[in-house]
């Protein structure tokens, strides 16, 4: 890991990456892709220096109060996380100033600072967010090596639905030829109902690559499953989405099955879910399109 020194530590959308970087090992992850213009290598993490410091100047300034996201481009813990604790004091900023928080992660991790969460959904609203994309225990460990399992995530889901605090599940990537069944499918989507998810993104069934993201996937494919990457090169060439052959069958499932549980699966409509903030002790509400 190394420390960079940034003047701001929030988007114009009000989107924050504490890290850079990330040693989860993901086989398809798509932060690897070259238009990031990450200047160091993936696993060497590049932290964010004073971020907590830069937040607190950041939100003490703020005209409105917003929710703030976090989670999309570098998972907020990253196993360095445990000892850094820049996620938590990042977070404790937030509920100080009364702040929304919409948080996406793939690991347990975040079950140590479930008190701070606690303490901003009472005053404004915490949506947290986990990725699914396979209910098979050992296919998880080979496609995630480097953190917690699919049961494991469905347990933090269901705590934090315990404690009052809305979900939403990224079903994605779901990978052709590896997990693109409809078992796969229909085991995920039963530990949705099981932890009462708020809601379940899904952009279809199958994946993106990119210059950068595509070499190092096509790697792993070569290490994990042999004979794959020919498969992918010879069905896909060099697109850059890419569909399982399944995707209308496992997208009539989902869409079926969200509908008949409840289970919120408009995109645009999760996506406006999120960006609304609301401040529950003094009734306040804004949107996006309020600033």
């Amino acid at each position: 890991m190394h420390y960079k020194e940034v003047k701001a530590i929030l988007s114009p959308q009000n989107g924050m990456n504490l890290y850079r970087g990330c040693t989860h090992g993901c086989i398809y992850c798509d932060s690897r892709s070259k238009c990031y213009r990450m200047n160091h290598d993936f696993e060497d993490i590049e932290v964010k220096a004073k971020a907590d410091q830069l937040l607190e100047y950041t939100l003490k300034r703020k005209r409105n109060k917003s929710m703030i996201s976090t989670g999309s481009m570098t998972d907020p813990y990253v196993p360095i996380e445990e000892e850094l604790q820049i996620t938590r004091r990042a977070l404790n900023q937030i509920e100080r100033f009364d702040f929304g928080l919409v948080i996406q992660t793939k690991s347990n991790l975040i079950m140590r600072d479930i008190d701070v969460l606690e303490k901003i959904n009472k005053k404004t609203k915490c949506i947290v967010a986990m990725t699914l994309t396979t209910a098979d225990e050992e296919l998880c460990k080979k496609i995630e090596p480097a953190v917690c399992t699919t049961k494991e995530r469905v347990e933090v889901l269901k705590e934090m639905n315990k404690r009052g605090i809305p979900t939403i599940v990224w079903l994605s990537p779901i990978l052709p030829f590896i997990n693109d069944t409809e078992e796969n499918i229909r085991a995920i989507l039963d530990y949705c109902i099981e932890a009462n998810v708020y809601g379940i993104i899904n952009f279809g069934m199958g994946l993106t690559l990119r210059d950068g993201n595509r070499e190092y996937f096509y790697e792993k494919l070569d290490e994990k499953f042999p004979g794959l990457k020919e498969k992918y090169i010879e069905t896909y060439g060099d697109s850059y989405e890419v569909l399982s052959p399944d995707n209308d069958k496992l997208m009539k499932i989902f869409n079926t099955t969200c509908d008949e549980n409840n289970i919120i699966r408009d995109r645009e409509e999760l996506f406006r879910y999120m960006r609304e903030y609301k401040n529950k002790v003094t009734g306040e509400q804004l949107s996006i399109f309020d600033f």
